[in-house]
């Protein structure tokens, strides 16, 4: 019966989505130079939409973002390396164009390959994470996936920091690792899974206890009190882009709801 639901399916040409990897390796990661990142997908996309790839907007490859300042559709011919579940390079790629970046309100660097998931999938048996489109919640066990430390870190969610500020840059509802929870440098871009699905993207920790300066973000609550907290760390939240995401993997910053800064 599955077989002749599929081969129907095919004759339709109805594209299937292709299943999201499993979390508990480094499957489907990629290094960018000095960051982490994966290959992620959102609870739409088909294995036959250009595949998408994450990170952090300071691990962008061209001048430096400034705050206020958000990039769409940059050309882009970034090398990166994909993963297979045990940390090995299978395929070295190039990136077609840098959908989104910015570090204003979050963190983040979403780019476009020129492969489909299903082309990756076919040539190197590697799958994209999906992207939750769920807000989590606290105390919730996530998952730092790091290909900068080809390692899985075990945490929790503490809570969410209302505004997370470091140097001049601001990000907005933020998540707050446990106190147990110490990612640290080569770990930024990494997905924070939760339940088998991406919820955040590491981002910073506080190194030295410092307040609001570089490598030691400070948080800011509703009344405007700072505070700081040496070792905490944090990620940005990732529901947002599937806001904004309408089919065929096309970014849509006017997207009805769309949560992204624009």
């Amino acid at each position: 019966m599955i077989k002749r639901i599929l081969t129907v399916t095919a004759l339709l040409g109805i594209a299937l989505a292709t299943p999201a990897a499993a979390a508990t390796d480094l499957s489907g990661t990629v290094v960018f130079g000095g960051c982490s990142g994966s290959l992620v997908r959102t609870p739409e996309s088909t294995a036959h939409d250009p595949a998408l790839v994450l990170t952090n907007g300071h691990c962008y490859e061209g001048q430096s973002v400034i705050p206020d300042e958000v990039l769409v559709d940059q050309p882009s011919n970034r090398l990166i390396n994909l993963l297979d579940g045990k940390g090995g390079t299978v395929a070295t790629l190039r990136t077609a164009k840098a959908l989104y970046v910015t570090m204003t309100g979050t963190d983040i660097a979403l780019y476009r390959l020129r492969e489909s998931y299903a082309q990756l999938d076919r040539q190197y048996h590697v799958r994209p994470m999906t992207l939750s489109a769920d807000r989590p919640k606290r105390g919730a066990d996530v998952e730092i996936v790091s290909s900068g430390w080809m390692k899985v870190l075990p945490c929790k969610i503490d809570g969410f920091a209302y505004r997370v500020l470091e140097m001049t840059y601001v990000t907005k509802d933020v998540l707050r690792y446990d106190s147990a929870c110490q990612p640290g440098p080569g770990v930024s871009g990494s997905p924070v899974v939760s339940g088998g699905q991406v919820v955040g993207i590491h981002n910073t920790s506080n190194r030295e206890g410092g307040q609001c300066t570089e490598n030691n973000p400070c948080e800011m609550d509703r009344t405007g009190a700072i505070s700081a907290r040496k070792g905490a760390g944090y990620a940005t939240q990732t529901y947002w882009i599937t806001t904004c995401v309408r089919p065929g993997n096309r970014l849509d910053l006017t997207k009805p709801g769309c949560l992204l800064p624009d």
